[in-house]
């Protein structure tokens, strides 16, 4: 039978999903933070008209489709397949992208999709275009078993890039329409390897903003004032050092740490032994450059469960070409601090704030923007049942036991949604495995792993009824 069902989702895939997945890839659909223009551009809108035809021409029985929309906020589409039982499953997915970066390999494009095996690169299709598609393919073979199933909702943004800005609108003015989900099904995160099926118990939390600090009103020659007229970029440096400590990395305020719970220390130790030297070699590091340690558990807390400081952007400097012998009056760095999952990014953004900006050395003219703070997700515990059912399924379709890993990266409405459904049950998981690289050039969505998951969501929708308390 699960020979069958993977024989036949397989196929799905190849006929129904990817050919509409790589159309989709090339559409420059980017989230409204990179794309102003987003309802001007239209590409937003065509992402979404190619899913609802797409959805469309199903022909599912009984499928209810609408689409949300309200001036001036990202629409979302809403499926609904009512079941043979009111418990009720709510699925999620987005159709928004990011930005496309540069550094994509010679034959590859952001918004060009190109298959190469089992790969399948351009923007958007891991991160998460193929959500809506996997979702109704599972759905679509559960309704063939003709068995028992629950009530599902599949819920689809294009503000997820954004920060999820538009989908509490959604949740809070529509809230009839979602219903009460005993099970949320997130089809947004990732997966520690390709070889068994992957939940997230956790996500961290961010806070980002521009760090300005000012010494001049105007550059000046850097022979007549060097040594006189501090440097703008050793003021922050030394600014960012309040933060940071410079060798080890390690953040130093304790406003931004927490406890780790027990449960998922014993998670990534679990982890640890299966994937091993693919936590950190998953990375492409330049020659023989090494992780931040050695510790393989403390590399997975590191990415989970503990603050860190990257600076993604910088304004100020003139690049090489124009690069002449002047001090230069500003610098302006984009900073992205990780917070741990159950520390308050609200908070933690006014005392970043506070830290940056009080004292500043020399008396330089220092600001901090805060940009964005989202706080993080820890899930609730899972039941023993749920765990068996996604156990089941991994073994059934990767012939491997399922694992659980807190991922670095952040879903913002994660933590909506737990506090809004406190009683339901969460399984998040993804196709984002190793080298997948959302965000950044050469993205791919792995097929075969993307079709064996999509067989686990349907073992799990059919094993509902083991759920109910």
């Amino acid at each position: 039978m699960s020979a069958d069902i993977l024989t036949s989702i397989d196929a799905y895939w190849e006929k129904n999903i990817i050919p509409s997945l790589m159309e989709y890839i090339e559409i420059p659909a980017k989230s409204p933070a990179f794309d102003a223009e987003w309802e001007k551009n239209g590409f937003i809108e065509k992402a979404l008209q190619l899913a609802d035809k797409w959805v469309e021409s199903r022909n599912i029985p009984n499928l209810k489709k609408e689409i949300l929309r309200v001036p001036e906020r990202t629409p979302l589409l809403l499926l609904e397949i009512p079941g043979t039982d009111d418990f009720q499953v709510l699925m999620y997915g987005h159709l928004d992208k990011q930005p496309e970066m540069s550094g994509w390999s010679e034959g590859l494009d952001p918004w060009k999709a190109v298959r190469r095996g089992e790969k399948l690169y351009g923007r958007g299709g891991a991160d998460d275009g193929y959500a809506v598609f996997a979702s109704l393919c599972a759905v679509e073979h559960l309704l063939q078993t003709k068995g028992p199933r629950p009530h599902i909702r599949i819920a689809i943004e294009l503000s997820e890039e954004s920060g999820s800005e538009d989908l509490p609108f959604y949740f809070e003015n529509f809230s009839d329409k979602f219903g009460s989900p005993q099970l949320i099904i997130c089809l947004d995160s990732g997966a520690g390897n390709y070889e068994q099926f992957w939940t997230t118990t956790s996500l961290r939390g961010l806070v980002s903003g521009t760090l300005r600090v000012d010494v001049l009103k105007e550059g000046v020659h850097s022979g007549d004032a060097s040594g006189v007229v501090p440097s703008s970029f050793r003021i922050a440096r030394m600014i960012l050092e309040r933060i940071e400590n410079l060798n080890s990395g390690e953040i130093i305020p304790e406003a931004f740490k927490a406890q780790v719970p027990v449960e998922r220390i014993q998670q990534a130790e679990k982890a640890s032994k299966v994937l091993k030297e693919q936590i950190f070699s998953k990375f492409p590091f330049v020659g023989s450059m090494q992780p931040t340690q050695s510790s393989l558990v403390e590399l997975i807390l590191n990415r989970t469960w503990r603050a860190a400081l990257s600076i993604t952007g910088a304004e100020g400097l003139p690049v090489l070409e124009k690069a002449g012998n002047v001090l230069r009056p500003f610098t302006t760095l984009k900073v992205s601090l990780r917070l741990p999952p159950t520390v308050n990014a609200q908070r933690a953004a006014k005392e970043l704030k506070s830290i940056l900006e009080e004292n500043p050395p020399y008396n330089a003219k220092v600001d901090f923007h805060i940009d964005d703070a989202a706080s993080g997700w820890n899930a609730p515990a899972m039941s023993n049942a749920l765990t068996k059912l996604l156990d089941e399924a991994s073994t059934t379709y990767y012939k491997k036991e399922a694992l659980a890993m807190g991922e670095g990266g952040s879903i913002p409405f994660m933590g909506m949604l737990g506090a809004k459904f406190p009683k339901a049950q969460f399984v998040i998981t993804g196709v984002l495995g190793p080298n997948s690289n959302a965000h950044g050039p050469n993205e791919f969505i792995h097929l075969e792993f993307a079709k064996k998951l999509t067989a686990c969501i349907f073992h799990i929708l059919g094993g509902y009824e083991r759920l109910k308390s």
